[in-house]
């Protein structure tokens, strides 16, 4: 089954969902529950990539989260669900160097779309915008 990016980004987006949860979940497994492969099928590289990544760069994406919250904002006043999408663009931001900014930009408002609500949406969009400058 062949997978666009952006429905490979909601797949990583529901995985780090669920490993914030339970941080020692195994990620094949969490993978081959959300998306159908055929028997020998490998997980797509592209969201190995994203997840891992994310994993392993999130105390440095969680900084710069920080850095560009509006004042009075925390990491822990975020709802979960926005966490996670804003660490996930910054870290495609940062390291897809094919990715156009704006396009990883419009992705993270995509998820927003379909994880969060209007309100997050903009928000996402301030603080990402905000990190594009």
């Amino acid at each position: 089954m062949k997978l666009t990016r952006h429905k490979i980004r909601e797949v990583a987006f529901q995985t780090l969902f669920a490993l914030a949860s339970e941080p020692d979940a195994d990620r094949e497994t969490i993978y081959r529950s959300l998306i159908e492969l055929n028997d020998g099928e490998q997980v797509p590289e592209y969201l190995d990539f994203l997840v891992n990544g994310t994993v392993e760069h999130q105390d440095e994406l969680d900084k710069e989260i920080s850095d560009h919250l509006a004042s009075g904002w925390t990491l822990q006043r975020l709802a979960k669900s926005d966490l996670i999408i804003l660490r996930l663009a910054l870290f495609e931001l940062q390291y897809e160097n094919e990715l156009p900014q704006a396009v990883a930009i419009d992705e993270a408002l995509q998820l927003a779309k379909t994880f969060s609500d209007d309100r997050s949406r903009k928000f996402i969009n301030g603080v990402l915008s905000n990190f594009a400058k």
